[in-house]
C-alpha cells in the first residue's frame, strides 16, 4: 500500500517487508550464537568456514554487484588478515583481539592502495588488483618474524581447543553479522543509490554530481577490511598458515566470484545462497576429485571400450 501526501509517496508494503526480513535476520544470527551450546564442536567448526565464506562473497558482491569494480585480488587482504594475527600476537595482543585491529591497519593500507587501483578502469582494474595482490605477497615473505616463505604458527596460542573453536565461532559468526548489516545500511542510504548509478554509467553519475571517487574508495576499503577479517578468522582456525602462496592464493577471488554469480549479482541475499552452494559442494564433492581421472583401461591403451573400469 503506499500512502499519498501532497509532494510525498510511502510506500508501506516494502518498509514492511524490509522490517520482517531484519527480524528473521536477527533470530537467526541469534540461534546461530546459541549453537554451540546444543552441537557439538566437530559440527559447528565447520560451519566456520560457512560463515567466513559467506563474507567473503558479501564483500565481493558489495565490490563488482553494485560498485562496478570486478576486483581479482581481494586475496591480498585475505593474506594480510591472517598475518596480522602474527604482527600483532607478537606486541602481546590476543588473537582474537588482533583480528580487529589488524582489520583497523588493512583499511589504512586498502585506503593507500585505491589511489594506485584506480588509475585503472574495467578489466585492467581487475588485472591491476591481481597485480597488487601478488606485490603485497611478495613483501610479507620478505620478513623472517612472518615465516619468510614457510608460514607460521601462531605463537604462545595455549587457549582450550573447545574454547579455542568457541571463540573462533564467535568471531566468525560476528563478522558476518557485521558485514551483512553494513551492506544492508550502506545499501538503503543515498550512497547505495550512488554506488548503483556509477556502476551502470559512471560518467553519468559524475555528471550528476555523485562524487564518484569517494563512494568507490569507501566500497573499497570496507570490502578489504571484510576480506581481513575473513583471513584473521583462516589463520585462527588453521592455528597459524600454512605458506603464503595458500593464503594469498586467486582461487579466494575464483571462489567469491563463483558463488556471487551462482546466488546472484547485485542482490543482498545472492552471496549467501551462492556460499552455501558451495559450502554443500566442497563438503560433500570435494573428496571426488577429478572424475576423469578415476578413468583406466586394464589393456593400457587410450581408449578401449571393452576393457574400460573406474578404478
Amino acid at each position: 500500500m503506499a500512502e499519498l501526501v501532497p509532494g510525498h509517496v510511502r510506500v508501506d508494503r516494502l518498509r514492511r517487508r524490509m522490517i520482517a526480513t531484519q527480524i528473521v535476520g536477527a533470530v537467526v544470527i541469534l540461534l546461530l550464537a546459541l549453537a554451540p551450546y546444543v552441537f557439538v564442536p566437530a559440527v559447528t567448526s565447520q560451519w566456520i568456514k560457512l560463515f567466513y565464506l559467506i563474507t567473503l562473497a558479501t564483500v565481493w558482491n558489495l565490490l563488482a554487484g553494485y560498485a562496478g569494480m570486478v576486483s581479482v585480488g581481494q586475496q591480498a587482504y585475505i593474506g594480510l588478515g591472517a598475518y596480522g594475527i602474527f604482527v600483532f600476537n607478537d606486541l602481546g595482543v590476543n588473537p582474537y583481539a588482533g583480528a580487529l585491529v589488524a582489520s583497523v591497519a588493512i583499511g589504512v593500507i586498502a585506503f593507500g592502495l585505491s589511489f594506485v587501483a584506480f588509475r585503472l578502469r574495467g578489466g585492467y582494474f581487475a588485472i591491476g588488483t591481481w597485480v597488487i595482490a601478488e606485490a603485497v605477497r611478495q613483501v610479507v615473505v620478505r620478513f623472517d618474524s612472518l615465516g619468510a616463505g614457510r608460514g607460521r604458527s601462531i605463537a604462545d596460542y595455549t587457549e582450550d581447543p573447545v574454547m579455542r573453536n568457541l571463540f573462533t565461532y564467535w568471531l566468525a559468526l560476528g563478522i558476518l553479522a557485521a558485514t551483512l548489516i553494513a551492506t544492508l545500511f550502506l545499501l538503503r542510504s543515498r550512497m547505495g543509490v550512488a554506488l548503483q548509478s556509477i556502476r551502470d554509467n559512471e560518467v553519468a553519475a559524475r555528471a550528476l554530481g555523485i562524487h564518484v571517487g569517494r563512494a568507490k574508495r569507501i566500497v573499497f576499503v570496507i570490502a578489504g577490511i571484510g576480506a581481513g577479517l575473513a583471513g584473521s578468522v583462516i589463520s585462527l582456525q588453521q592455528l597459524g598458515v600454512q605458506s603464503p602462496n595458500q593464503i594469498f592464493s586467486v582461487s579466494f577471488s575464483a571462489f567469491m566470484v563463483f558463488m556471487v554469480l551462482i546466488g546472484g549479482i547485485g542482490t543482498i541475499e545472492g552471496p549467501i545462497v551462492g556460499a552455501v552452494v558451495y559450502y554443500v559442494m566442497d563438503l560433500y564433492f570435494s573428496q571426488m576429485g577429478l572424475w576423469y581421472t578415476s578413468a583406466r583401461w586394464a589393456c593400457g591403451t587410450s581408449r578401449c571400450s571393452v576393457c574400460w573400469r573406474s578404478s
